[in-house]
This record gives C-alpha cells, structure tokens and sequence, in this order.
C-alpha cells in the first residue's frame, strides 16, 4: 500500500527553495495577464478542435484511447515531454515543461464521456445513431481547456524567464472509474506544490467547497439455470439473490446516517423469462461526506448481499471498482483563482447562441436560469466544509496530498441538470466553447502567480495540513486493487 506524508516543515523547505531560485519576486501585473490571455487566444483554435473531436468519440472510461492522444499530441507539439500509460491505465498519461528549478504546478485533464446520453449538439433532444454516449459533464472541454491552459503558461514561462515546471495529468475515467487514485496511490503527485483543475458548469464561479466521499462495486451472483416453468424447482435464481439484496439495502436507508446516498442499477438481470437466470449483477454507489462513513455502510450492504445469497441458495462475489475520499477546499487558493477569474470575466453570447440556449432552456425545469448570469462572476465566499455536495469526484483524493483549487465556469446552459443529453448539446456547441477558454484563462493566469509568488504555495500547503490534521498518512479506498479497466463492461463479467 502505497503511502504519502507531507509535513508544513518540508513544504516551507520546499517554499524557501523556490524563492531563490524563482526568477520574478513580485505580483503578475496587468501586463503580464494581457499576455497570458493572450496566449490562450492563441491557441484557442486548437483548443476547440480538440474539445470537439473528444466530444465526438465520446469515449467511456479507461476505453479513452482516441481522446487522449489528442491531448498527447497536442502537448507533444506544444514542447512537453509525454509519459503515457502511467499508473497501469493504459489512457492515462503526464506531460511535462521544465525550466529549471522552481515549483511543480499540476493542472488536471478529464475526458471521459457517459453511458446513455447520446445527444447531438442541438437545443431539442435528438440522439445521435452512432453512439450511445455523451459528454454530460462536459469532459471533452475539461481535457481541451487544461491543456490550452497549460500552454499558455509554458509561453508565458518562457517569455518571462520564470523558473518551474508546469505539468498535465491526463486523468481518465473519472466518472465511477476513480482513476486519479491509482495516479495518487503510485505516487504521481508526491513532488507537485500544488494543483489546478476546473469543470464545466452553469456560472462563472472559484468558491471551494468539498464533496461526496463513494465507494462503487459491482455485486455478482450465481445460482443455477433451469426451465422457469418446466422445472423452475430445479433452478437457483441469481437474479433473486439480486433482488433480496436490493430490497435488504432498501429497507437499511432509515438506519444509515443522515446524508447518505445509496443508488444502484441492475446491470445483468438474465437473458429471458422462460430461463431462470444463473448469473446477475448490480453496481451500487454509496456516498456520505465522511469517508468511514462510507466504508460502514458498504459493509453493512456486503453483510446484506450475503444474506441474499443464503437466502435464495446462490454464490455471490463482491468487486470495489472505485472508492474517493472527500475533497479538502483550500481558501487560500480559491482566493487567487477567484482573483485571476475576475480579471477574465464572464461569458457573451452571439444571438445565435442565445436563441439555442432560450430553445434548450424550454426542456428545463421552470424554463432553466438567468441566462445573462454567464456574463458575471460569482462573489467568493469561504469554503463550505459542512457537507458535500450531490456529487463525487477522484480529484478529491489529490486534494489530500497536495494543495487543490478548482472552479467552474458556464460552458452549460444555466439551469440544466448534470449529467444530461442538455449538457451534451452545451458541450459539442460554441457554448461550451466559450466557457472552456473562461477555463484555460484563469487557470494559466492561476498558475503564474503562483510561480511568481512562493509565499501563497507555503500559505496552501499549511492550510491542507491543518485541513487534514497531523500525521496524516494517505490511504487509497481502492485498496490495492489494479484499476478496473473493464469496468465499463455492458451487462457484467460471467
């Protein structure tokens, strides 16, 4: 089991080292923040070429093969040196820049798409033949924007002399396939000071906040097959042993501690109702904001499914595919990222695009949002610690070793729901577009005052440590699992 301990004493070593050896001393000026949009501005064409062609594969996690050489060859191009398949996951990959010696700012790249949500990129629902996936959660421009984003500090590294090394992580499967936390586990960000990311959303927004910690796994069981009318007293259902299970688990929600989600889908159920079924599978999630939590609860439902079992005469086997910590807010990052997105600013529509969003918006719960809310900012706030939001995310296992900032910004029609075919359409649009340049923007104008400014890394790295507490020694909920590359499988593994 790999571990990782980071201590405020070596951070302000680490700090100490980076003041003498960074070429600039002083505050990113108006100037240099010109230059950095500018660089952005730039690269924006390839940028966009990017996010399109990932939003058209519309590849599913660990199965990202075509994405993510689009991004490796595009830092490739760029003047990165590229290490791919890191971490046994063969999509994953680590560019890096390096001038000589200063900090090691990370900046994360998704693109992973979702199952079920074919979508074109229209304003009415128009499921593309070719595909049954999507973009729901606007990965395509998470991965295009990151990387424009690292580009363009790299330029302003160079331009400005400044000494540093900025590095792209290309995450895969983020979605259920936890795939940062075998990057973690293997020690990728040991050496990072700290780490940048964003995600598509529906406002313009760096207030920090934390997540859902989740354990995911998949439940087989295996019975016996038998004519269901002719000799159904010969058969053991194993879709019965599901059943029990998923009913055992339904009666626990009013004995589980409050906030707790539990969800599940019967992913193999049989393969027709004259056959009692001798192989079926179902995925569960659960979710709390404390990670022991989370561990409790699946426990009690592995104890549920080996009652199932007993129950209906079957076997049942159980298979974790993924497990993330909650995510730890840093103020003293948000506050630069809040910072370096106001000087961005929001978003403007073309008539065009705001024709499609008022048409998209009549599909959404009371008409949708304010729509000209995408030309503002959001006021920042301090980081709300008391619960998580709906949501989990594996770049909350980072956020426990390393400092950690995100924001969003409005690549989405204000007011659609997450993960929907709504979001598909916003994030193959010029919609989604736009708001992915808002994205590589702040995060290189982020990324430079921090290089620029040692001090604010020193400042993060003791607020993580008093976040996480003394003594912390990282621990993957994973285990020591390899990463589960087939988790994406339709219909189980028999």
């Amino acid at each position: 089991m790999t571990s990782i301990l980071k201590t405020a004493a070596a951070g302000l070593v680490g700090v100490s080292m980076l003041m003498a050896s960074s070429a600039i001393a002083a505050p990113l000026n108006a100037a240099q923040k010109t230059q950095l949009k500018a660089n952005v501005d730039a690269y924006t064409p390839q940028m966009n070429e990017a996010a399109l062609k990932i939003w058209d594969y519309a590849e599913l996690g660990y199965l990202e093969t075509k994405s993510t050489v689009v991004l490796q060859d595009q830092l490739k191009a760029a003047g990165f040196t590229v290490k791919a398949g890191v971490a046994d996951e063969p999509t994953a990959f680590v560019a890096s820049f390096k001038q000589g010696k200063g900090p090691v700012i990370a900046i994360l790249a998704e693109f992973d798409a979702l199952p079920g949500l074919s979508q074109a990129a229209a304003p009415t629902k128009t499921p593309r033949p070719e595909t049954d996936n999507g973009h729901g959660c606007g990965h395509n421009l998470f991965g295009a924007a990151s990387v424009a984003g690292a580009v363009a500090l790299k330029e302003w590294m160079i331009q400005n002399k400044v000494q540093g090394e900025v590095r792209v992580y290309g995450t895969p499967a983020e979605e259920g396939g936890s795939g940062k936390v075998y990057m973690v586990r293997e020690g990728l960000f040991n050496d990072v000071d700290v780490t940048l990311h964003w995600h598509p959303g529906n406002e313009n927004s760096a207030r920090q906040g934390t997540s859902m910690a989740n354990i995911s796994g998949k439940f087989r069981f295996r019975g016996k097959s038998s004519h269901a009318s002719g000799a159904p007293w010969a058969g053991r259902s194993a879709l019965d042993g599901v059943e029990v299970l998923d009913t055992a688990a339904n009666f626990m929600r009013e004995h589980i501690p409050d906030g707790t989600r539990i969800h599940y889908v019967i992913t193999n159920g049989g393969k027709a109702p004259n056959v009692v079924p001798d192989f079926a599978e179902v995925y569960y999630y659960v979710r709390n904001s404390d990670p022991k939590i989370v561990v409790s609860v699946m426990d009690r439902i592995k104890k549920a499914a080996d009652g199932a079992a007993m129950a209906t005469e079957t076997t049942v086997e159980f298979e974790q595919t993924g497990g993330v910590y909650n995510l730890l807010p840093n103020d003293v990052l948000g506050k630069v990222m809040h910072d370096s997105l106001t000087s961005v600013g929001g978003i403007t529509w073309t008539p065009e695009e705001t024709e499609f969003a008022k048409t998209l918006a009549k599909s959404l719960n009371g008409g949708g949002g304010d729509l000209a809310s995408v030309g503002k900012v959001q006021s920042y706030a301090p980081a709300d610690t008391k619960g998580g939001v709906g949501g989990s995310t594996d770049v909350s296992d980072i956020s426990w070793v390393t400092p950690t900032v995100g924001l969003s910004t409005a690549t989405f029609v204000p007011g659609s729901a997450g993960h929907s075919w709504q979001n598909v359409a916003a994030a193959g649009s010029s919609i989604g577009l736009k708001g992915a340049a808002v994205a590589a923007k702040t995060l290189s104008i982020t990324g430079a005052e921090l290089f620029m400014n040692p001090k604010l890394i020193a400042d993060a790295k003791a607020e993580l440590n008093a976040r996480r507490g003394d003594g912390f020694q990282y621990k993957a909920m994973v285990g020591d699992r390899k990463p589960p590359l087939d988790y994406r499988k339709a219909g189980g593994a028999e």
